[in-house]
């Protein structure tokens, strides 16, 4: 104890000691809620694991079954076509909006809070929302549909049309990139757009020439996050169609899923969430090697 106290005595140990202090906390937790389970759930890529019996190694017999695996084929081109359509439409419906909600007409607040507010409603009370909104004998949207004369459409009964009925849903929350946008929207100097003014620019060219340069890297880290955060999509497949009809929205971490908590094949289910791993780091890899070059960056000085 006496060697501590000297040792504490010592500004420079002192430091030291909040120091490790103040981090000690991330480190653990990095520890024990990422690292460990991460390891554990790459020794479980090469076991054959089903709850009840003690794990058996099979090598990459795990990976491979995954190659010969059709469900993993249905849930990856679900999941793809789902990243490849409401990705892009949700940007640039956000965006589009953002510009709206940048205007400064009386009331904007108004407005803006409106539209922010589906974006942070908990996913399984959205989910039970469009559930009804999308009922086929009294849902809203077969009802408007019956109001203007056009027939009921099987929204989630149909494989044709469960997709975007889920892509449709996805647009209710874009508010929280509308609310990314806007903040970008006003960070842009008027300079900018007085400058343009000048030069006989219209509010075209001022779009094009100045609003999306300048915004390029907000558009590029909403790309990013709406990459990786559509191909984790869950609740909606789970709650909604559970997957159907005729696996038409069976998600990949919804097949994920129901390998480990309904089939008990926690060494398959960790050797798909590794390839799930290696599948987004791919394309944001390629995202950032192909269209981060793209990006505007305003050089200080």
């Amino acid at each position: 104890m006496t060697a501590l106290v000297r040792w504490l005595r010592k500004p420079a140990q002192r430091r030291t000691l909040v120091g490790y202090t103040f981090i000690g906390p991330f480190v653990l937790g990095f520890l024990l809620w990422f690292l460990i389970p991460a390891g554990y759930s790459l020794w479980m890529t090469f076991q054959d694991m089903d709850m009840r019996t003690p794990p058996e190694f099979i090598g990459f017999g795990n990976f491979q079954d995954i190659v010969w695996d059709k469900l993993f084929w249905q849930a990856l081109k679900v999941t793809s076509l789902y990243t490849l359509i409401s990705v892009p439409l949700n940007m640039l419906m956000a965006f589009a909006l953002a510009l709206l909600m940048n205007t400064k007409v009386r009331g904007i607040a108004v407005f803006r809070t409106i539209y922010y507010l589906p974006s942070i409603v908990p996913a399984v009370a959205n989910a039970v929302l469009w559930a009804w909104i999308l009922n086929l004998d009294f849902g809203l949207l077969n009802a408007l549909l019956h109001a203007i004369g056009l027939p009921k459409v099987l929204w989630l009964q149909e494989p044709a049309w469960a997709l975007p009925a889920i892509i449709l849903m996805s647009m209710w929350g874009l508010g929280g990139s509308m609310v990314t946008y806007l903040a970008g929207l006003q960070g842009i100097p008027d300079v900018f757009y007085e400058a343009a003014s000048i030069d006989g620019a219209g509010p075209w060219r001022k779009l094009w020439n100045v609003t999306i340069p300048l915004m390029s890297p907000v558009i590029f880290f909403n790309l990013v996050m709406g990459i990786i955060g559509t191909f984790q999509i869950f609740t909606a497949g789970y709650l909604i169609t559970n997957g159907g009809p005729q696996n038409a929205t069976l998600f990949y971490v919804l097949y994920l899923w129901r390998n480990a908590f309904q089939y008990f094949h926690m060494g398959y289910a960790a050797a798909l969430a590794w390839v799930l791993f290696f599948i987004i780091m791919g394309l944001t890899a390629f995202v950032f090697r192909g269209i981060g070059r793209f990006v505007y960056y305003e050089e200080e000085g």
